[in-house]
């Protein structure tokens, strides 16, 4: 299981963004994967620090598709991927109703049919191959031929068995949040697995996002993370995802605790199925750097 750190674009300058993935790659982390909300680009970002720290794998987690037309993030993902020396992999959603209709003004319908058609358009675009594609919710005819240019795996965030289905189909893997190992081992796994072999493609990737930390307080940092984020088990699909998980809140599925703790869970995931766990610390600066300290190799 390759391990990777998560690294939020809201609230971080460039530099510190960069030097966060410098000290990560120098810590042995396979890979950086930036969010995207209200700041920087994160494609872009990515992209910079790929080619910033050769051979790191950096990704998006997950840039939006109603933000784009399939063409434009064709564009800029074969742009991403050149500059980053050929480590960037796209990462992909439809993010949520609220912030979809608020932030880009358009109808958040049919979300899965919109993913299936947005995936079936871009994934022959960035291979340069010439589309001409009419789907339900949008459309594309054109070729992108960029001399050199490699097109990049394409992941994308999916959490119910619809979208499972079309990652198998589709993508080249799934990415995950607020999702536990027994989740992941009795329900993510076997959904996407079994799509891809269908579709007569490779094993999927299966990247988890989970949130970590080493503490001799877990009580402490579970209700900070209730009171700093609990606000993400209202949309509606977390809701969906915590509730197949019998959960209350996302405050439960902290990996939190000592050493032997914290090795025990992060086993649970890659005993799961999970080939790419990539963590975000929480906690006090000291905690953060207790647990960074951990997974450096």
């Amino acid at each position: 299981m390759k391990l990777g750190i998560a690294l939020l674009t809201g609230g971080s300058d460039l530099d510190t963004l960069l030097e966060q993935v410098r000290a990560a790659r120098e810590a042995g982390f396979d890979s950086a994967f930036f969010n995207q909300f209200a700041s920087l680009d994160a494609i872009s970002v990515a992209a910079l620090a790929g080619r910033l720290n050769p051979g790191m794998e950096v990704g998006t987690a997950v840039a939006h598709t109603y933000a784009r037309h399939p063409y434009a993030l064709a564009e800029q993902a074969l742009a991403a991927n050149a500059i980053s020396g050929g480590t960037f992999t796209l990462g992909l959603g439809p993010s949520h109703k609220h912030l979809v209709e608020e932030l880009y003004g358009v109808p958040y319908e049919r979300p899965a049919v919109h993913v299936r058609d947005y995936l079936t358009a871009l994934r022959p675009l960035l291979r340069g191959e010439p589309v001409d594609y009419q789907g339900e919710t949008l459309s594309v005819k054109g070729q992108l031929t960029p001399p050199g240019a490699v097109a990049p795996p394409v992941l994308l965030s999916a959490l119910g068995p619809v979208m499972l289905r079309i990652a198998g189909e589709l993508a080249d893997g799934t990415m995950t949040t607020w999702t536990g190992a027994p989740f992941i081992a009795d329900y993510i796994a076997p959904r996407i697995t079994a799509a891809a072999e269908a579709a007569g493609r490779p094993a999927p990737r299966i990247v988890t996002s989970v949130m970590v930390c080493l503490t001799s307080d877990p009580d402490r940092v579970r209700g900070e993370l209730q009171a700093q984020m609990g606000f993400a088990g209202e949309f509606a699909a977390y809701r969906a995802v915590l509730d197949r998980q019998g959960l209350s809140g996302v405050h439960e599925l902290l990996v939190a605790g000592d050493e032997s703790t914290v090795e025990k869970e992060i086993a649970r995931f890659e005993a799961a199925g999970v080939t790419d766990l990539v963590i975000s610390p929480l906690g006090s600066a000291e905690e953060q750097a207790r647990t960074l300290a951990y997974f450096s190799r």
